[in-house]
């Protein structure tokens, strides 16, 4: 059994990283190994968890630390002062959580990927470099797909530790273009490994709850919930999904957007309320507490168990999905929705083109804006249901080859096997 530390800056709520690093836990749990969690926001078993505020990109002191470096091509001697403090801080700490666990391995989850936290990517890589303890980089998204962060001031500690080139990380990206782009960069081999659910066995449903949640977003039986299950960010392209139902003309049609505003500020979501409204389509957006499901499944959340929903309780009842994002890392929401089997709307964003597309999904598929084929389509998958059982059950089957537990299981087998030897998955 190896004893396995999760690393990053949240391991909560329900974006992309927090959600992959529970199946990733999940996977190795079944296995028989024990993991535990470091990060500034972590919803998992207390007595398993190692809170740092500081490691949070939400944290006072980080934030203004952003504020500082990104947008501008100098940084001030206090703002270098005051990410050695933060460094040094939680580098104690990644010591500490390692010796109070007896951790054999770390695994980082995107916090030497992307610099939310430029102290803690720092702290990781100096803890690495001095320990040379066995790591796994499992990168989401690199901070050169991102326009925020082209202009900065720190592209010192960006080349040192975003991510870092050490002898004792195995580095693991989503995606084929972010292995060769990262190889182009820094030299780095990779590899891939998709994200995934757990294909090999159908989705656990609460019918009472599940009805309980369409209640609470007051939509009848007679009508369509047209679910978007993603953050509300711009790259997103939530606003397609508004032209979609403005197009469709159905007035049974909402738009339910399941996750919240925040991460990227609250702009764009006051913007989409208004050209909802000026486009006459129903949006609702779902303000209620929403859960990681594996994390409750492993009693490791926080929330009470009368005041949250989990993504499976929002799935069961969406008569259809849009998915129109201009870019994805992958595409969790994707493959949710093939899981629960509901038809889709998706964009054809450059992963998707390159890794998805060619296994032969069966998917309303758009470049750039709904057109009136695409329309059209919509409306038989709506209408028709013979014909939109027919395309769920395709999807799954797919998925169940190219992205189930059982692809995680090998993959994670052979760098467990590089770093250990005979352990194995």
């Amino acid at each position: 059994m190896l004893k396995i530390g999760f690393v990053s800056t949240r391991f909560a709520g329900i974006d992309g990283v927090s959600l992959e690093s529970s199946k990733w836990a999940d996977v190795l749990s079944r296995a028989g190994h024990k993991c535990f969690w470091f990060g500034g926001l972590v919803h998992r078993k207390p007595e398993d968890s190692y809170v740092v505020p500081e490691a949070f990109f939400g944290y006072p002191d980080i934030q203004w630390i952003n504020s500082q470096v990104f947008g501008k091509r100098t940084r001030s001697r206090e703002v270098t002062k005051k990410i050695h403090e933060l460094r040094d801080l939680l580098k104690e700490h990644l010591h500490s959580f390692v010796q109070k666990f007896s951790l054999d391995l770390l695994i980082v989850q995107n916090a030497i990927t992307i610099p939310m936290n430029i102290p803690l990517g720092l702290a990781i890589t100096e803890f690495i470099a001095e320990t040379a303890i066995p790591t796994i980089a499992h990168h989401h998204d690199f901070y050169w797909e991102r326009n925020r962060f082209a202009v900065n001031s720190v592209g010192d500690y960006l080349r040192m530790a975003f991510p870092p080139q050490l002898p004792s990380i195995k580095h693991v990206v989503i995606n084929s273009a972010a292995q060769e782009e990262l190889a182009h960069r820094t030299g780095i081999s990779a590899t891939i490994i998709p994200n995934v659910i757990e294909f090999e066995k159908p989705p656990e449903i609460n019918p009472e709850k599940t009805a309980m949640f369409r209640k609470r977003l007051n939509i009848s039986d007679e009508e369509f919930m047209i679910l978007q299950p993603t953050r509300i960010v711009q790259r997103k392209g939530i606003e397609r999904a508004i032209e979609l139902i403005r197009e469709l003309r159905d007035p049974r049609c909402k738009l339910v957007i399941s996750h919240e505003a925040g991460d990227e500020g609250y702009e764009y979501a006051e913007w989409l309320k208004q050209y909802a409204a000026e486009s006459g389509v129903p949006l609702i957006m779902v303000n209620m507490p929403i859960a990681d499901p594996w994390a409750v499944k492993q009693n490791c959340t926080k929330l009470s168990e009368e005041g949250y929903f989990t993504l499976w309780d929002i799935y069961p009842h969406a008569d259809f999905i849009t998915y129109p994002s201009l870019y994805e890392g992958f595409g969790n929401a994707f493959l949710e929705a093939i899981y629960f089997k509901k038809p889709m709307l998706i964009n054809r964003y450059s992963v998707f083109a390159r890794d998805i597309e060619p296994l032969g999904f069966k998917l309303v598929v758009m470049d750039g804006f709904p057109t009136r084929k695409n329309l059209e389509e919509v409306k038989r998958i709506l209408y028709d249901e013979d014909y939109r059982l027919q395309i769920v059950e395709h999807n799954y089957e797919i998925a169940l080859r190219h992205y189930s537990y059982e692809v995680l299981r090998k993959r994670l087998q052979s760098i467990l096997i590089y770093f250990f030897g005979t352990e194995s998955v």
